[in-house]
């Protein structure tokens, strides 16, 4: 019996055949990946069709980012440590001025060249340093996404409460190690199953959210500390006279100490904005933050004030928390207030948790992996990462240094902050070549290592005399000399200054000329589609004059 032999054209099938790694691999690939700039859709410049926010836009959505739960507890902390109402109010107005007025510088960037933080950071930092910052700000947003998952539960649970309020008495049956109880557990699962439709959403179609939610959310602010006045009565003055009980040194640097942890709060965005300005009409959209930001944040802070300390009077106990406070009206009429009040409050927290952490975390993962994740993937990923793989339950009951340790990230942030901003104004006087800032072997690379060691240098001039101030926060039992706490205390101001003035001389002195630009060289959107646009060139010269450069040889 003669053997048979494959012919020719049957190995050449079976050659061709692709493996099922490849089916997998062609599956998981984005559709619009460009290998060689290693980008897709989400990471290249905003088109002028996605590009809709305007300046009303970033009103709602600074009011929307205020107006939350978190934002009735902002000024617990401080009165807890001695502050009057009224210090708490000023501490916390001129945090937020300083942070806004920080958001506004960098978020030019974003409504200029309608890029990312990620990709921002490479003309500072270089184009694989840059990675570094990525991934710590990354890192940042998983956390505070599973802790405003919980914050969002805690909302669910109390719309529970006010439909069904049997829902009390539901029995646990997770044990006491789990820290975590069914009810919580329920309205987790709840939540999570709620939000997760929302991450479909694309970020310049957000913009209603943001809307329904500046207004519903100070209604609903009005309206429970209406119903607390009413209750305790305006003529009551108990609401009005606590006062300070700090004096000399030791009130100034308690000032100083709660003013570095709210601007602290808000230290992620300063670095990641231009994550939403770059879906800006133009440069001048998102000015209007510097003031809304403070003014919204005095104000919903002073909500909490009075429904913290009416509630001191009527149950005896002060709550910070509105959710705790409104779980106490069990009346048919109370029930149903509390229910519309907890169902805005839970509108409010799923945007803040989209806005302020899951496409900051997505926009990063997009650029770490810009072959397979957009932004849309990312944000499913850090859903899960940061809802079940961090527990959030119990890094909130069992892990006080852990929370205390990413309170002051501001030490790392506040010091990329300020190399961003001294890089952009004071460097390359607002001059870049969007389209190298996408080219790993372009001006941007500073060297073989893709590292520019001037902003190396600075960022760590910019953190390291911090760290034995900020030791002791994370574990008591280490003690430092008060200098390094007074110096902790004014972190942010030192991290931004130090880090932008060392960047800034290093530069001065050993410049790297090959990124100094004659003209900025700005994105067009029928270059990036891969059409030619005599129209659009010449609609941007007109509107931005000449420091625009259109260069049609390159196909973006």
């Amino acid at each position: 019996m003669s053997s048979e032999k494959n012919s020719p054209s049957d190995t050449s099938a079976e050659l061709a055949r692709p493996s099922i790694w490849s089916k997998i691999n062609s599956r998981l690939e984005l559709s619009s990946v460009d290998a060689i700039r290693r980008s897709n859709a989400d990471l290249d410049p905003v088109p002028p069709q996605r590009r809709t926010w305007r300046t009303h836009n970033f009103v709602m959505y600074w009011i929307s980012d205020n107006f939350s739960p978190s934002g009735f507890r902002n000024a617990a902390s401080l009165m807890d440590i001695g502050l009057s109402w009224r210090d708490s109010l000023v501490c916390i107005t001129i945090a937020q001025f300083i942070v806004g007025v920080v958001i506004v510088l960098n978020g030019v960037v974003g409504s200029r060249y309608h890029i990312n933080f990620s990709i921002q950071s490479r003309a500072s930092f270089g184009y694989y340093f840059s990675y570094l910052m990525v991934i710590m700000r990354m890192i940042v947003g998983i956390f505070w996404y599973g802790i405003q998952a919980y914050t969002g539960a805690e909302c669910v649970r109390s719309i529970i409460y006010a439909i069904w309020p049997s829902f009390h008495n539901v029995k646990n049956t997770l044990p006491v190690s789990a820290n975590i109880d069914t009810q919580m557990m329920t309205a987790y699962v709840v939540y999570f199953i709620l939000i997760l439709p929302m991450h479909y959403i694309p970020m310049h179609h957000l913009k209603w959210l943001f809307t329904i939610k500046s207004i519903t959310t100070p209604i609903v602010g009005f309206a429970i500390m209406g119903w607390v006045i009413h209750k305790v009565g305006v003529s009551n003055t108990s609401l009005w006279t606590q006062k300070t009980t700090l004096h000399g040194s030791t009130l100034a640097w308690t000032f100083l100490s709660g003013l570095y942890a709210n601007i602290g709060t808000w230290s992620t965005l300063a670095v990641n904005v231009p994550d939403f300005t770059r879906y800006a009409v133009n440069d001048k959209s998102a000015f209007v933050t510097a003031f809304v930001l403070p003014a919204t944040g005095c104000l919903i802070t002073f909500f909490g004030v009075v429904s913290a300390a009416g509630s001191n009077i009527l149950y005896g106990k002060i709550l910070w928390d509105p959710l705790q406070l409104i779980d106490n009206w069990t009346s048919p009429g109370g029930r149903a207030a509390a229910f519309f009040c907890a169902f805005f409050f839970l509108i409010s927290q799923i945007g803040v948790n989209i806005a302020a952490n899951s496409i900051s975390a997505a926009n990063d993962l997009n650029c770490l992996f810009p072959r397979y994740i957009n932004i849309r993937r990312g944000q499913i990923i850090v859903a899960f990462l940061g809802s079940w793989a961090l527990t959030p339950w119990n890094i909130l009951t069992g892990a006080p240094a852990f929370i205390s340790f990413m309170s002051g990230y501001s030490v790392w942030l506040g010091p990329i902050a300020g190399i961003l901003l001294s890089d952009f104004y004071l460097v390359h006087k607002k001059k870049y070549d969007v389209w190298e800032l996408y080219n790993k072997h372009g001006i941007y690379r500073y060297n073989k290592w893709g590292t520019n060691w001037r902003a190396f240098v600075a960022f760590f001039v910019g953190w390291v005399p911090l760290l034995p101030g900020f030791i002791p926060t994370v574990n008591s039992s280490i003690k430092v000399s008060a200098g390094a706490t007074h110096l902790y205390y004014l972190g942010y101001f030192y991290g931004v200054g130090a880090a932008a003035l060392s960047y800034y001389v290093l530069c001065r002195f050993w410049p790297a000329t090959e990124t100094m630009l004659a003209r900025a060289v700005l994105p067009d959107a029928d270059v990036i589609d891969g059409h030619s646009g005599d129209d659009m060139e010449e609609g941007i010269e007109a509107a931005l004059g000449d420091e625009v450069v259109v260069d049609k040889d390159d196909k973006f």
